[in-house]
């Protein structure tokens, strides 16, 4: 065994009665904030934590392994998008009713968990977005950069007017979804890279499901995982491209398979 620990006992959160949650984890690189993610899930919660390795370069694999989670190994890295195409095909394959992406880098707390699922849970929507701008001030609080902010809530007023909502954040990586949402939306369509995430939402308005936003906070720091410059650049094009195509879409001018039946 790795680094010469013992393996971790059996599963030591108590399964919930109810619906079947499982939290999901894409992870690429996270070796050093895996466990410190996976013991800050409050017990009783979660029926079962699943990690998909996107090829990672250092011991991400390894150190899952020593923790009571069901884990994937990808033999390739198939980049974000892919990488959660495989967590949500293997969370329905496992009969979950809830699923939770959450980043085992340990930007997002665990410890919201319930706030996240809670609405699901309670019949009252299909997918929960963790908004860290809910709170003012939160996400600048908790270290998010100047020019990520801004950009974060431009981007999100240019989307709100393209698909006629009023959400406070529509790029957060904290979310859960139903199992009706996922077996609804056709998210194998969408792209394997950072883009995927505007994709699901930009379909779950299209296919009128119910989407409700809960307050976070989040934390920066230096192990947690950070896109280049480019990829930043790149996702935001890839963003406003998504809304051309839904504006195309509804107008009936160029049909697109993310919003097609």
């Amino acid at each position: 065994m790795a680094y010469g620990r013992k393996p971790t006992p059996k599963y030591l959160f108590p399964v919930p009665a109810g619906p079947k949650v499982i939290v999901v984890m894409p992870a690429y690189n996270a070796a050093q904030t895996l466990r410190a993610t996976w013991e800050s899930i409050p017990p009783g919660v979660v029926d079962e934590v699943l990690l998909v390795d996107d090829d990672s370069s250092d011991t991400t694999l390894e150190e899952a392994q020593l923790l009571p989670i069901r884990t994937i190994a990808l033999p390739h890295n198939v980049g974000y998008g892919g990488n959660q195409k495989t967590c949500y095909l293997e969370a329905l394959r496992l009969g979950a009713e809830v699923v939770v992406m959450l980043h085992p880098d340990g930007q997002y707390d665990p410890v919201l968990l319930p706030d996240l699922i809670a609405p699901i849970l309670a019949g009252n929507a299909d997918m929960v977005l963790g908004s860290r701008m809910m709170t003012k001030g939160g996400a600048r609080a908790g270290g998010m950069p100047l020019y990520r902010f801004a950009a974060n809530k431009a981007l999100t007023r240019i989307e709100n007017a393209a698909m006629g909502t009023d959400f406070a954040e529509l790029h957060t990586g904290y979310r859960a979804y139903s199992r009706k949402f996922l077996e609804t939306v056709p998210f194998m369509r969408n792209s394997d890279a950072f883009v995927f995430d505007t994709q699901v939402i930009a379909q779950a308005v299209a296919f009128k499901q119910r989407v409700v936003e809960v307050p976070i906070h989040t934390k920066y720091f230096p192990e947690a995982s950070s896109t280049s410059m480019r990829a930043n650049i790149r996702y935001g094009w890839g963003t406003l491209g998504v809304m051309g195509r839904l504006l195309l879409h509804r107008a009936h001018l160029l049909r697109s398979r993310l919003f097609d039946d």
